[in-house]
């Protein structure tokens, strides 16, 4: 059974393989074939039987008390984030609400409110697509354009990668957010072609993801290193969009009076030539509106 149509037993084992018999406490003992707890000791610490932990994993009982899971969740040393992602995978009406297709349409109140903002600014979806940026956004991130995905980006371009010296940071950050965000709803076309296309392409998505890490992104300092303004760190917040389910506005913000906030300044007052995708310079970056979401 592959993870699409056993997530909850995808997690528990990944999450039962990141815990050593050190961390919980028992003696190890003998040759282990896979890293972590093995499946009994799990049960034996859980205070339940081995073959019901066993048919949790493959997937053949999908409706756990509360209580096990707790108690499962003690075990692998699961965090809010990840206990509540544990949740989610056993949950039946997340699993049936999450089926339905949405279209993520940004309001036009919140196009304004971006528009009007004097700090970098855009709104993302549910799976880090640029569903519209604002001109400041763009200039100190050319790749924050209407089509974009920082996921891709992050892990497939030099040229971010260039821009973001801790990319890799980053990614984890992102990565561990699409895990709470996606839940049980692995069939969702727009999610499987994503997440298919990078564990093709990069060696390092495949290793994150197989972490089955869940964690939802807060506020945060970020490091840039922009080719006119040099290097700069912004503090990242991400803000829920009202009247629009998963799409988030995110806002660059530099501390009051610090040298960052004299260098963003610049940047938004400078007429600096705009980077293109491979960072040369020599083309400017289209426009973002609001007519990518209709």
């Amino acid at each position: 059974m592959s993870e699409k149509t056993n997530a909850l037993g995808a997690y528990l084992r990944a999450r039962r393989e990141l815990v050593t018999p050190e961390q919980a406490g028992i003696p190890n003992i003998g040759v282990r074939r896979a890293p972590g707890l093995r499946r009994e000791e799990v049960a034996m610490l859980a205070g339940i039987s081995a073959d019901y932990y066993l048919r949790l994993e493959r997937g053949r009982d999908r409706n756990p008390s509360v209580q096990v899971l707790e108690a499962i969740a003690r075990v692998l040393q699961l965090d809010d984030d990840h206990f509540a992602h544990l949740l989610d995978l056993v949950s039946a009406a997340a699993r049936q609400r999450r089926r339905r297709a949405r279209k993520e349409t940004v309001p036009p109140g919140a196009l304004k409110l971006l528009d009007s903002l004097v700090q970098p600014a855009f709104i993302e979806g549910r799976y880090f697509d640029i569903l519209a940026s604002n001109s400041l956004a763009k200039a100190l991130d050319p790749r924050l354009v209407v089509g974009g995905n920082q996921l891709r980006d992050m892990f497939l371009d030099p040229g971010q990668q260039r821009l973001y010296p801790e990319w890799e940071n980053v990614t984890e950050c992102f990565i561990a957010n699409l895990r709470q965000s996606v839940g049980n709803d692995v069939e969702d076309p727009r999610f499987a072609d994503l997440v298919g296309e990078l564990s093709l392409a990069s060696p390092l998505f495949r290793r994150l993801w197989a972490r089955h890490e869940v964690r939802g992104q807060r506020g945060t300092p970020i490091r840039l290193d922009h080719p006119q303004i040099g290097e700069l760190t912004l503090n990242r917040e991400r803000l829920s969009v009202g009247g629009a389910e998963d799409l988030k506005l995110v806002v660059y913000h530099p501390d009051a009076g610090s040298d960052d906030a004299g260098k963003l300044a610049l940047l938004a007052s400078a007429d600096l030539p705009a980077r293109t995708p491979d960072g040369d310079g020599s083309a400017p970056i289209r426009e973002a509106d609001g007519a990518a979401n209709e």
